[in-house]
């Protein structure tokens, strides 16, 4: 199947280059390992030859789209559900127009990677995925595909259940204490797509350089609550964290906050629909004031 996959998007990339109806086309190529794949940024029709579709295609392409942003044509990106996700939430955040981008659908049925023991197991970004095919897109290739397990989606959070305020403090404070704050995380979401980032820019004194569980702890805060409502859950922050903080089940306790205060809602799924902290409804609870 993802042969398949593989020979039509490779004849979609190489129609739009060919055509000139785009000047680049992003997808992923073969990395050095051949449990690995790296970006892929296709300019001529020849490039095309080194694009694959497979089951490691794991990373989420939206934020390349940054590097693009004065550029004045137009860019083609292939996107898995979470990685349009991404792009939907680039282009609420009034950083691309919608015809900015030409976007090539790729039902996902969840991607693999190789553990420490060498193993091949289901990537755990996916777990608990409820939106395996492209929200967004121009043309799709491959058939559509089911949530393999969307009941997982909060699992992360049920160990918590039980568990007091101070030991869940204690908790989150030893993971902190992990953290090189090398902003890996930052690098890879989608949503943290400000221009001048207070993180970067130590001229703000938001946070102090040094790395400390409380300096370490007002980052990851920050940044979680900059993206409250905004998260699309691609998991690209966890993955990309060289000391293993378990950055989403904070993100993912927000989520839960927020559809437990303000009903059903999914980040950058509808391109009309408002974050509930971003907009606000009558009725929404006010137990606050």
């Amino acid at each position: 199947m993802m042969n398949k996959m593989t020979d039509k998007a490779k004849e979609v990339a190489k129609g739009l280059l060919e055509k000139q109806e785009v000047d680049v086309v992003i997808g992923w190529e073969q990395g050095t390992f051949e449990d690995k794949t790296a970006p892929l940024f296709m300019k001529k029709p020849e490039d095309v030859e080194r694009l694959v579709i497979n089951e490691y295609i794991v990373s989420n392409p939206a934020p390349y789209m940054l590097h693009y942003k004065n550029h004045e044509g137009k860019i083609a990106m292939f996107v898995k559900g979470c990685d349009s996700r991404g792009v939907v939430r680039l282009i609420q955040d009034k950083q691309f127009a919608r015809d900015k981008f030409y976007l090539i659908g790729v039902p996902c049925s969840g991607m693999k990677e190789v553990n420490e023991k060498g193993e091949v197991i289901d990537s755990p970004k996916c777990d608990g995925c409820i939106r395996p095919n492209p929200v967004i897109c121009d043309t799709v290739i491959g058939e559509e595909v089911q949530p393999k397990n969307p009941e997982s989606r909060f699992k992360a959070l049920e160990d918590d259940t039980n568990k007091t305020v101070a030991e869940k403090w204690d908790f989150w404070n030893k993971e902190f204490g992990k953290c090189i704050r090398c902003y890996a995380c930052q690098r890879a979401c989608p949503a943290c797509n400000c221009k001048s980032c207070i993180f970067i820019d130590q001229s703000q004194e938001w946070i102090e350089r040094r790395v400390d569980e409380t300096e370490n702890a007002s980052y990851s805060i920050i940044k979680a609550y900059h993206i409250a409502g905004r998260c699309v859950e691609c998991g690209e922050c966890e993955r990309a964290c060289p000391v293993g903080v378990p950055i989403m089940k904070l993100n993912k306790r927000i989520a839960k906050d927020i559809e437990d205060l303000f009903g059903s809602y999914e980040a950058g799924v509808d391109l009309e629909q408002n974050s509930p902290l971003g907009d606000f409804k009558y009725e929404d609870p006010e137990e606050f004031l």
